[in-house]
Order: C-alpha cells, then sequence, then structure tokens
C-alpha cells in the first residue's frame, strides 16, 4: 500500500506499487506507474507517460515525463522508462520522447544531481553519474558507469562512451570514447584510469587499453583504420573490440587530443 501526503495530487489512473512514498504537493499524473519502494518527495511532478522501477529516490521538485523542448513535439503520446535504485536529486528535469511512440530511457542505478538535464530520447546506461547541472541535448547516449561532471553540456545526438569521464564545463560536440578522460575544452586526455580502476579493471588490461588510445588516437593512421587495424588483430581483448567498435559506428566524429597526430617514419609498416 502507498503512502501518499494529503497535500499530494495523485491521479486515479496512477499504478503505485507496495510501499511507495509520495510527500507533499507531489503530483503524479495519470499514466505513471511507480515501482515497489519508491519514494517521491515534496513537490515533485511524475507526468503522464513515466514509468519508474523500484526503490528510486526522487527528491524535491524534480520533473519527470514533462513534454519534450522540442520544436517539432506534435503532441503524441511518448514515454520515459526509468530502472530501479536510481537517485534524481532537487530540480532534475527527464523528458518523455518526441516522435509518437518514442521513449527517453534512464538505466539503473544512476546518480543525476541537482539541476541536471536529460532531453528528449536520451539514452543513459546503468550506474551512469550526471553531476549538477549537467546538460544531456536530445538523442544523446551515455554508455554504463561514465561520469559527466558539473556544468557539461552534451551536444544533441552525442555519444559518451562506456567507464567515461567528462570533466567539468566542457562541451561535447563529438563523440567521447569509451574509458577515456575528456578536458573541460572538449579535448581528450587520456584514458579514465582512476575510473578503470575503481571499476575493478585489471592492470593488464587497461594497459592493453592504453597501448589501443595510442594506436587510435595518437598514431599516425586515421582513427577508422586504427580501428580496423586493431580488429584485424589475433586475441583482441574485449575491451579494446570495444573501443574499436565505438570508434568505427560514430556518425558525428570523435573527441581527439591536442595537438597534431604523429606522422609514420617512412618506410615504416
Amino acid at each position: 500500500m502507498a503512502e501518499i501526503h494529503p497535500t499530494a495530487v495523485v491521479s486515479a489512473d496512477a499504478k503505485l506499487g507496495t510501499g511507495v512514498a509520495v510527500g507533499p504537493h507531489a503530483v503524479v499524473e495519470g499514466g505513471v506507474t511507480v515501482g515497489d519502494g519508491t519514494r517521491i518527495m515534496a513537490g515533485a511532478c511524475i507526468c503522464a507517460g513515466t514509468t519508474l522501477g523500484r526503490e528510486n529516490e526522487v527528491h524535491m521538485h524534480a520533473v519527470l515525463g514533462h513534454v519534450p523542448q522540442d520544436v517539432h513535439f506534435e503532441g503524441g503520446e511518448t514515454f520515459l522508462e526509468i530502472g530501479d535504485r536510481n537517485v534524481i536529486r532537487e530540480m532534475v528535469t527527464i523528458h518523455r520522447g518526441t516522435q509518437e511512440g518514442s521513449t527517453t530511457r534512464i538505466g539503473s542505478g544512476c546518480m543525476l544531481m541537482a539541476c541536471s538535464h536529460v532531453a528528449h530520447n536520451c539514452v543513459v546506461g546503468d550506474g551512469v553519474i550526471l553531476a549538477n547541472g549537467a546538460l544531456l541535448g536530445g538523442h544523446a547516449e551515455v554508455g554504463e558507469k561514465a561520469f559527466v561532471s558539473g556544468n557539461v553540456v552534451v551536444h544533441q545526438f552525442e555519444r559518451v562512451g562506456r567507464l567515461a569521464m567528462v570533466a567539468g564545463g566542457a562541451r561535447v560536440t563529438r563523440d567521447v570514447p569509451p574509458f577515456c578522460l575528456v578536458e573541460g575544452d572538449g579535448r581528450l586526455r587520456n584514458l579514465n584510469r582512476i575510473g578503470l580502476r575503481r571499476a575493478g579493471m585489471t592492470p593488464e588490461t587497461v594497459a592493453a587499453l592504453g597501448r589501443a588510445y595510442r594506436v587510435l588516437f595518437l598514431g599516425s593512421d586515421a582513427p577508422d583504420a586504427a580501428a580496423r587495424r586493431l580488429l584485424s588483430g589475433d586475441e583482441v581483448p574485449p575491451e579494446v573490440r570495444e573501443m574499436a567498435e565505438f570508434v568505427l559506428a560514430s556518425k558525428r566524429g570523435l573527441c581527439r587530443p591536442k595537438g597534431p597526430r604523429r606522422r609514420r617514419p617512412e618506410g615504416a609498416s
């Protein structure tokens, strides 16, 4: 049975699981599903088309599933799906999809800090952290356990790879490869070594990724050619394969290091 504060407004058409708590002045519209043990705090608004999983924390004045800030939105039925055990802090905004039947998706175990924003049709993987004021443009994708620091702006349609880290205040206008660190000016710095170590990655795997990083981004070949060369090798580690395949799948270009790429010496193979 749900615990609903007397001042909350909960539609009779909303579906609330066991142990759900809805705080003062919160609003839960019709067409919303809230999983067991989820807590919706004071002033939060959960809009039509939103599905929340189990044991989420929705803090004060967050707005989930409101209509997208997109001039192409024509008012059709669209959705927001949020997994389990997420922490969604004060004044976070997450908008539902734009095109009829489309969905914005948030995984499980994420932390979205105060005033962060996830636009329409984004896909955010499990364990992602968006720090205060981070902004994801429409259709952006953020891979599992990536860390997007405070006041970062990710342009629409860009991708941030798994276990990547984007430093505070960065403008991300190109894809961020998995396992990498991007500086505040949007340039690749190196591997996200601290994040990889915290994720339990072995020293051997980190070393293999370091070699792949140098081939992909510091060598003389273009990244796509370097990626194909890496994938043609024998016994390619899965993380190296993931990085190379991410490069090949990029449609909007990749974040790159500062300075020119090294030139291959004459006669080098």
